[in-house]
């Protein structure tokens, strides 16, 4: 495997090389989509293209920033009996996420899987949430993450990343992790660029209960 190859590999996945039993590097969400990808053509399926950036992506993000230690303080200073501040802190560590710069190597791979994707058009596309500890037996993180929809464009797509990212940290994902007993400092979180489906000619919906 060539360093640019290898490289790609660890910063985006393609919905065709995902498992179900990679949720540790491309969350719940996105393991789903790349085993239904996988499993469900041969039976006329089809599953809208796409690709997934990987917890891996999200680390080199924080680490290039140098806000890890910032996030775990704002998490320490939580109230956790009463949960007074919680408001403050998640908005606190959604803005150092969201005014964080995207590597110049993680844009590149994101980019370089968009254009591929859209064959050199600027495609719509859904940009999906997907952290590493979703969809578990002991847990589900339905709607506690952001979803874009209709974004297109390198830059919209780029803002979209970033506000998914930011989207690990809302007052609900926080809450529900502290209720559950995750570890915030390790929970990562993928996001799936997908294909848009055309629905002028149809519909498409889905219902999500609280």
């Amino acid at each position: 495997m060539t360093i640019k190859a290898k490289l790609m590999n660890d910063i985006i996945r393609n919905f065709v090389d995902i498992r179900i039993t990679d949720t540790a590097i491309v969350g719940g969400k996105n393991a789903s989509l790349g085993e239904m990808t996988v499993t469900l053509a041969a039976k006329g399926i089809k599953v809208p293209q796409g690709f997934a950036t990987t917890a891996a992506a999200f680390w080199t993000y924080l680490d290039f920033n140098g806000i890890k230690e910032s996030l775990s303080h704002l998490m320490q200073q939580l109230d956790r009996q009463n949960f007074s501040n919680l408001g403050e802190t998640g908005e606190a560590c959604r803005k150092l996420i969201l005014e964080a710069e995207i590597p110049d190597e993680v844009t590149s791979e994101i980019l370089r899987a968009y254009n591929i994707l859209g064959r050199g058009v600027p495609v719509a596309v859904a940009v999906r949430s997907s952290a590493t500890a979703e969809d578990m037996p002991e847990a589900s993180f339905a709607g506690q993450h952001e979803s874009y929809l209709n974004i297109r464009g390198e830059q919209a797509l780029l803002k979209a990343v970033r506000r998914c990212f930011a989207s690990l940290y809302t007052d609900r994902a926080i809450k529900y992790r502290e209720d559950n007993g995750f570890d915030h400092s390790k929970v990562a979180l993928s996001v799936g660029i997908q294909l848009m489906v055309r629905t002028n000619g149809s519909c498409s919906g889905v219902g999500v209960t609280l």
